[in-house]
């Protein structure tokens, strides 16, 4: 009996740890295919890709990349279909704020103070299984 509840509890614990705050496999894997299509889609516009998926205490930036001498910090959003609107309207204020706390870590911690900086959005909306990449840059402010 206690080896079956202790089985229970470890598969438990490696699900949580598996599923990212609740999220089910399938999502996890579309926002990857997301950021790996955004990350094709803005090198083939002449970015270059300094960091992906950068994790600190206070969230994730899913893509730090230079547009020429300007670090740009990209929030990639992946949708299958319009059920729930655009993907891109997905960035919340909410959102925009903790991305510019996110920023702000991210330069002070590797020293990028005089470095000019923007926040762009990639939409990746699934349409009939194709996938429509959209880049708004300088989607907003500081």
């Amino acid at each position: 009996m206690r080896r079956a509840v202790s089985a229970l509890i470890v598969r438990g614990l490696a699900e949580s740890l598996l599923c990212v705050c609740g999220m089910s496999q399938s999502r996890i894997t579309l926002g990857k295919t997301g950021e790996d299509l955004a990350c094709g889609e803005l090198e083939r516009r002449g970015y270059a890709i300094v960091a992906r998926r950068h994790r600190c205490r206070m969230g994730e930036l899913d893509i730090v990349a230079r547009d020429g001498p300007t670090l740009v910090f990209v929030e990639v959003k992946a949708r299958e279909g319009r059920a729930f609107g655009d993907a891109a309207e997905a960035v919340t204020w909410h959102k925009r704020q903790r991305i510019v706390r996110l920023a702000s870590e991210y330069v002070m911690r590797h020293h990028l103070n005089d470095s000019p900086c923007r926040f762009d959005v990639v939409s990746v909306q699934f349409d009939d299984h194709r996938p429509v990449i959209e880049v708004f840059q300088n989607a907003f402010s500081a």
